[in-house]
């Protein structure tokens, strides 16, 4: 059975953020299973494969050149870490001075 022309029944049409955003959470979690984040997010695991893929610039299913950050060197790369590593220092700093914030305002409510 088809839904519209050439889409299969069961076959979803998703818009271009979704999975710039399906992609982007895939790769925040580090060690996530890229199974458990299609599974969240409602999709087929192969789905959310060929998104991936898709935005390293390889196409679906076929072998392909490496992304441009990887044939660059690693300047690039470089550049990125350093400065995500900056940002998680500021943020764990920001995280610290919240925590004992709460710990002096926990004290302070004390009756």
């Amino acid at each position: 059975m088809v839904r519209e022309i050439g889409v299969p029944v069961g076959m979803k049409h998703h818009p271009a953020e979704f999975k710039a955003d399906a992609v982007a959470l895939c790769r925040s979690k580090p060690g996530a299973m890229v199974k458990s984040v299609a599974a969240d997010l409602g999709v087929n695991t192969e789905t959310l494969r060929n998104w991936i893929k898709a935005a390293d610039g390889r196409h679906p299913g076929g072998h392909s050149a490496p992304p441009a950050a990887a044939r660059t060197g690693g300047d690039d790369v470089q550049a990125e870490l350093t400065a995500a590593q900056k940002r998680i220092r500021e943020l764990e700093e920001e995280r610290d001075i919240l925590r004992k914030a709460a710990r002096y305002f926990a004290t302070e409510t004390r009756w």
